[in-house]
């Protein structure tokens, strides 16, 4: 049970191929067309690792990745290839089982509910999330730098939008330091948390926010947790699901601890429809990710990246992933014909067989792999029949899924909302008292003009000349056009001391 048995071969076909445990960190991709079988070989990598007591995280894009909850059936109309494909590649322990799932949902209806806060998430994603220009992700910058500073919780969407309201309100005295804050600039964004809130993204900010415990659990019988995020409605607001899953595996690489080369990963994280993260990506988003992949395996987590075609992934990141296995490529265009070409340099080739025919004619079920071998040096290419897997090929019922989700260890503890003090219910407070104190000025300066006008009256009555005061009405308008902007500059004089610090993504450390 060492090392995690990926497919075999027979008559034409190359000798078993294992995944080796102890380089499982050095993180992997499943490549090839719809159809050609990546979502089975993902389901037995997942059930591989949890049997070897390896928590894993995974997205359920098209719902079959449920079937990991239940054992496979005799009866089921594929068990007599399960059964011959088995046979043939030598996997003699082959046999049907179910595995430990942990169900999650941004909406909550699949699966119990995950949230992280905005303060967590950071103003590098939130940004890559509103798909924000150069000049609004100044501004959410200086937002984030504010509260900060100022100790105002960013929990969820009304906390930002408030607070963006109190930048746009005091830009002139915020621009003095930070430079020109647009109201241009902070309605757009406005407009774009609207559409975010729309979409159902208000759903993922908030608290109880996610404890990473939570997706590395470990069962008493010692198998890895499998965590299937729902992800059939999110995929439908492809950023917010490229942004949640970043901010996961940034989360990841900033609290855990270095590892150095442990004998098996901490956890193994796949990343299904991996284009949508680089998808129209800033550079320097792309740079930080390049340089979490690169750190985060001596933090013990291996990352998986799923998608159709090897070019989807940049080639600095793509040179990362160690262990491959592609299924079949369709070249029926010139563009497609290159992508292939550049598919197959990237293997270490085998003299019995070319490369990119062999990537061009495996079928269903079969692949063309290049796993980590001893001391991690990449494998020859081979061309590889992959086991059959053990639990249930395909979704489970919805009465399955309820159940599951209610003896899962976490049952109770996300599903209900806490909405605490945070910066929408501080600045409500301060506007109401600024509003308190603005009314009380005015009713002061109302008053004192009443007893200006009856005093000017009994002057004019005695034929007395009338020397008009105006220091308490100086007072009042002083109170009324400078009391903010005086808040504002005294408030930015004192708090940068607080500042709190920021990870790579610009998440907020935790416990800080």
């Amino acid at each position: 049970m060492d090392d995690i048995f990926v497919g075999g071969g027979g008559e034409g076909y190359g000798t078993p191929q294992p995944l080796l445990r102890k380089y499982a960190n050095r993180h992997g991709l499943i490549a090839g067309a719809t159809g050609t079988g990546k979502t089975v070989t993902l389901q037995i990598l997942a059930e591989s690792f949890s049997a070897r007591g390896v928590p894993v995280f995974l997205a359920d894009v098209k719902g079959d990745l449920s079937g990991l909850a239940s054992a496979g059936r005799a009866d089921f109309k594929l068990h007599e290839a399960f059964t011959k494909r088995a046979a043939t590649i030598g996997f003699t322990d082959y046999a049907y089982d179910a595995f430990p799932v942990t169900f999650w949902d941004l909406f909550g209806q699949n699966g119990h509910p995950v949230r992280t806060t905005l303060a967590e998430m950071g103003p590098l994603l939130v940004s890559r999330l509103l798909d924000a220009t150069e000049a609004q992700e100044g501004i959410i910058n200086i937002a984030f730098r504010l509260a900060d500073e100022q100790g105002l919780p960013l929990l969820d969407l009304k906390d930002l939008q408030a607070l963006l309201v109190w930048v746009g309100e005091n830009g002139d005295a915020l621009s003095l330091r930070y430079g020109n804050v647009s109201r241009a600039s902070i309605g757009a964004i406005q407009r774009r948390l609207l559409v975010l809130e729309n979409q159902g993204g208000a759903q993922l900010f908030g608290e109880p926010a996610l404890e990473l415990s939570d997706i590395m659990r470990t069962d008493p019988d010692g198998r890895g947790r499998i965590n299937i995020l729902d992800a059939g409605t999110l995929m439908s607001s492809p950023k917010l699901y490229a942004t949640f899953l970043l901010w996961l595996l940034s989360e990841l690489f900033e609290e855990l601890p270095e590892v150095g080369d442990p004998d098996k990963p901490k956890l193994v994280f796949f990343f299904d429809e991996a284009h949508l993260l680089f998808e129209d990506a800033p550079k320097a988003l792309v740079d930080k990710v390049e340089q979490v992949a690169r750190l985060i395996r001596s933090k013990g987590v291996g990352v998986y990246f799923i998608t159709q075609d090897p070019d989807d992934v940049p080639e600095d990141i793509l040179g990362q992933l160690g262990n491959r296995i592609q299924h079949a490529l369709r070249a029926f265009t010139a563009r497609d014909q290159k992508a292939l070409a550049r598919a197959a340099q990237t293997y270490r080739s085998n003299p019995r067989f070319d490369t990119e025919d062999a990537i061009r004619e495996v079928g269903v079920g079969e692949a063309v792999t290049s796993l980590l071998a001893d001391k991690g040096v990449p494998g020859v290419v081979e061309r590889t029949l992959i086991r059959p897997p053990s639990a249930q090929l395909g979704p489970i019922s919805q009465a399955v899924r309820r159940e599951v989700m209610d003896t899962s260890p976490i049952a109770g503890k996300y599903e209900a909302v806490r909405d605490r003090e945070s910066a929408f219910e501080i600045l409500s407070a301060r506007a109401d008292k600024a509003a308190a104190e603005a009314a009380e000025a005015e009713a002061e300066e109302e008053a004192a003009a009443e007893a200006e006008r009856e005093y000017r009256a009994a002057r004019r009555y005695t034929g007395q000349q009338v020397k008009r005061s105006t220091s308490r009405r100086s007072s009042s308008l002083d109170s009324l056009g400078e009391a903010m902007t005086k808040a504002v500059i005294k408030e930015l004089g004192g708090t940068t001391g607080r500042r709190l610090v920021r990870g790579i993504l610009g998440g907020l450390f935790r416990g800080r």
